[in-house]
């Protein structure tokens, strides 16, 4: 059996590199011949009446840690099974998809649409964030659709910040979200695997109103509690993701999705944890490709 681990090409941070070889390097202790390779190198391309590629000829599966949706497209046409597949990992990657896709499946904090601006001159409406004010109320969260580790992700505690932010936003993908004041600096992250819960860490900082860990957040390893449990597994298993990490908040009358990442970092959680990410990722793995032979 043979996998080839994608990663992004132009990734070059060591919290970055940590996840794709440790998968690797658990998958050869399971008799995987695995490469590690970046995107850039024309994997799979478009010829006149095909779709070509040699790594679909090489390889057995792919675990895609990128999050470039057309090359993930290409590699499926062709045949390839990814982990994650190409759908999910571009619902994931857009956070206003995510809850679209997830109303009514799990609780989450009250969200806006922003519509976007494709005329740079046009000032920002108004009654439009007279209305944010109504139903959300201060402070607001507004928040990119498109950024991880935390960026892009915003505060506003008065009119004259929700002015700026949607004036400097209007013409990307955003969304206003009510801020769960009780989470502030404090989040849940779950690990899920196969669309089971196998570990969690809850998130602090003292300094920012944002938990991650890039951001100066510290983990501590939690029990996963039911409800947890219930509302990370359901995320998980409705986006169908192979492998993800869900973010939750703490509200007053119970636990909230704050977000799904397709391709959650699992280097800190495995140290505060204890627990072997990469090999659980490993197990399943070849769990079901061997299940699909």
């Amino acid at each position: 059996m043979r996998a080839v681990v994608v990663i992004n090409a132009y990734t070059s941070l060591q919290n970055e590199l940590h996840q794709p070889y440790a998968v690797a390097e658990a998958l050869r202790v399971r008799g995987v011949e695995t490469d590690v390779l970046r995107n850039g190198l024309f994997p799979a391309r478009l010829e006149r009446e095909s779709v070509a590629s040699e790594w679909a000829e090489m390889y057995d599966f792919c675990v895609y840690l990128d999050k470039d949706k057309y090359l993930s497209k290409l590699l499926e046409k062709k045949g390839m099974r990814l982990f994650n597949s190409s759908d999910a990992v571009e619902v994931c990657d857009d956070k206003l998809l995510t809850s679209i896709a997830l109303t009514g499946i799990v609780p989450m904090p009250k969200t806006l649409p922003a519509p976007l601006c494709y005329t740079p001159s046009a000032p920002v409406n108004g009654e439009m964030l007279d209305r944010v004010e109504t139903l959300l109320n201060y402070p607001v969260v507004v928040k990119e659709c498109f950024g991880s580790l935390g960026k892009g992700v915003h505060l506003a505690r008065g009119r004259g910040e929700l002015e700026a932010l949607a004036e400097r936003l209007k013409g990307m993908p955003h969304l206003f979200q009510e801020f769960i004041s009780e989470s502030a600096g404090r989040d849940l992250r779950v690990i899920c695997i196969g669309g089971k819960a196998v570990c969690a860490m809850e998130r602090r900082s003292e300094t920012d109103f944002r938990s991650n860990a890039e951001l100066g957040g510290k983990g501590t390893a939690v029990a996963i509690s039911d409800e947890a449990r219930k509302l990370s597994e359901r995320a998980a298993r409705a986006l169908g993701l192979d492998y993800c990490g869900v973010d939750l908040l703490f509200g007053r009358e119970g636990l909230l999705l704050s977000e799904v990442n397709s391709n959650a970092f699992f280097g800190t959680i495995e140290r505060v944890t204890g627990v072997d990410v990469a090999s659980h990722y490993a197990d399943y793995l070849v769990e079901t490709v061997s299940k699909r032979a």
